[in-house]
């Protein structure tokens, strides 16, 4: 590796969403996975940890079958998980309508006896215009009694003793007249009066009754719901919290799983990488020691550069996480090495840097033209170590893998290009990488 200064910026974290206390086991057991893959991925031959168990075929097979039913057992929990939540929603909804039922048979209940006790009191005025006009009646009949009820009206005007009882006579008919017709009238209107207000009053007494007994059982069987209901969420709040325990569980198991898996798969990258530099070694020293041997004979040996013969290394180690091909409308036009942001990036052939610094939706990203003719792409880097016009050889590191640009996750997006062209005349890296010697595998070369 060169001893230049990086000329790319310095590393800057991503802002991340915040994750709730129970994913923090998931997210420790994580970083323990990540870091031996790190320690794996970038360990020099000299210092690289001693090889994990090599698992059979058979043994692999188990693990992938095992990881399949745990995740199997994750969607299972994850939709019971969502029929409580929507059990506990139908339910709070139904708690909800049983209250305002309630409350709406209470208000007529109310009302009910709001319009008795006014009846009530339309009947007791009622009844005291009834008593009244009766006093009147019997003050009447008494003052008749008093002056001679059996005589005519002419005759105690005829029996007269003169002019003066004459006129005396005529004005006490008169006033007996007049207030009889009044007390009479009066108490016509106080029975009928007494009679609608009674009418009133029984009616208001049967729409209290009825509303009392409507207002009874709606609360009754508000009651009986909401202790269903209690009951109901009670027990899928139960139900969802030994879920969740469960899914927990299973996301542990599945990262472990997976943890082991990308460890072995990073070893073995990183052995085919060590072994492939160590072939590109011995083939240089081959064919530095047949130059010496032929210089010695006299013969020339300028001819053979640098870029074919099998001096060509892997660009980055790590797991391939997506290939090239279409994707959703549109075209992928490498293939990604995924690891963690730091990972070393090498020049996957000698030649000359094109371009290094920021681009379009790579964030940052390097071209090297190599002395093949093919241009090689390394997107998405954290920081890169070369400039423009600056000659580099295979192997040698030229960037870190980062998650820069439009990118969902640390990973190095590698692309080859026939022609010397920068942005044209993209090939599949992975055929172009295996013809060189170079297998990542994940991609079916």
């Amino acid at each position: 590796m060169s001893s230049r200064r990086p000329s790319g910026p310095a590393i800057s974290r991503r802002p991340g969403s915040s994750r709730p206390a129970a994913a923090r086991p998931l997210r420790a057991l994580f970083a323990g996975a990540v870091t031996a893959v790190v320690l794996l991925g970038t360990a020099s031959p000299a210092l690289a940890a001693p090889p994990p168990p090599n698992p059979t075929d058979s043994q692999l097979g188990a693990a992938k079958t095992e990881q399949d039913a745990a995740a199997a057992e994750v969607g299972r929990i994850a939709g019971l998980v969502a029929t409580a939540d929507a059990e506990l929603e139908k339910v709070g909804v139904q708690a909800e309508a049983a209250g305002t039922a309630y409350e709406q048979a209470q208000e007529e209940l109310q009302q009910a006896q709001e319009r008795a006790a006014q009846t009530a009191a339309d009947l007791q005025a009622a009844a005291d215009a009834v008593g009244a006009a009766e006093a009147r009646i019997a003050t009447f009949s008494h003052d008749r009694y008093m002056n001679g009820s059996n005589l005519s009206t002419t005759a105690a005007l005829l029996d007269s003793a003169g002019p003066g009882e004459l006129i005396q006579r005529a004005a006490l008919l008169d006033y007996v007249a007049s207030n009889q017709v009044d007390v009479l009238g009066a108490l016509e209107v106080a029975k009928v009066a007494q009679a609608n207000a009674d009418s009133t009053a029984r009616a208001a007494r049967d729409a209290m009754a009825a509303a009392q007994d409507v207002a009874r059982s709606a609360k009754e069987k508000a009651d009986a719901q909401l202790a269903a209901q209690q009951s109901a969420y009670d027990q899928v709040s139960a139900q969802k919290a030994s879920y969740d325990q469960q899914l927990q569980a299973a996301q542990i198991h599945l990262l472990e799983l997976q943890g082991a898996r990308n460890a072995y798969d990073q070893w073995v990258a990183q052995k085919a990488a060590e072994e492939a530099a160590a072939r590109a070694a011995a083939q240089k020293a081959a064919r530095d020691a047949a130059a010496a041997a032929a210089t010695r004979n006299g013969v020339s040996a300028g001819g053979g550069g640098g870029g074919g013969g099998g001096d060509y290394v892997q660009p980055a180690s790590g797991r391939v996480s997506s290939c090239f091909g279409a994707r959703w409308g549109v075209t992928h036009y490498g293939v990604d090495i995924a690891n963690s942001i730091g990972t070393p990036i090498y020049a996957a052939a000698g030649g000359v840097v094109k371009r290094a610094g920021p681009a379009t939706g790579f964030g940052l990203a390097v071209y090297i033209l190599g002395d093949d003719g093919y241009v090689t792409v390394y997107g998405h880097v954290n920081r890169y170590f070369v400039d423009a016009g600056e000659r580099v050889s295979a192997g040698e590191q030229i960037a870190e893998i980062g998650n820069r640009g439009q990118s969902t996750g640390p990973h190095l997006h590698f692309e080859v290009h026939s022609g010397g062209q920068l942005y044209r005349n993209q090939l599949n890296p992975v055929p172009w990488l295996n013809a060189r010697g170079i297998f990542i595998g994940g991609c079916g070369g």
